[in-house]
């Protein structure tokens, strides 16, 4: 299983770049493991998450996006702090999760 995430700003329509994305992990019973925190690159993008052959596998993931501190960076203000996204993986295939963000708002769908 692969996971890759993208950060797209609608209030500017470019890549968030730079923002800070925990992952966390939990297996059916257990408590959340933090896996990683990453940033952001050039084009919104965290492509290795979970790389081929990489730990976990399924259970529930958990991402969690800094966008106040991205904001902020930008001498923004905004409503949240953190938006967090749970999702289930239930097999073996690459799993993409992007997350479109400006000040007031987000949207999330599952990515190819």
């Amino acid at each position: 299983m692969t996971l890759s995430t993208h950060v797209l700003d609608t209030s500017i329509g470019r890549p968030a770049k730079g923002m800070k994305v925990r992952l966390g992990y939990r297996k059916p019973g257990d408590s959340w493991t933090e896996l990683g925190t990453f940033t952001t690159d050039a084009d919104g993008r965290v492509q290795g998450l979970i790389a081929p052959g990489g730990a976990a596998g399924p259970g529930t993931y958990r991402l969690t996006f800094s966008v106040d501190a991205y904001f902020n960076a930008l001498s923004i203000g905004t409503f949240f702090t953190d938006v967090t996204i749970e999702f289930v993986v239930r097999d073996d295939t690459h799993h993409h999760v992007p997350l479109l963000v400006s000040p007031y708002s987000y949207s999330t769908y599952r990515g190819s």
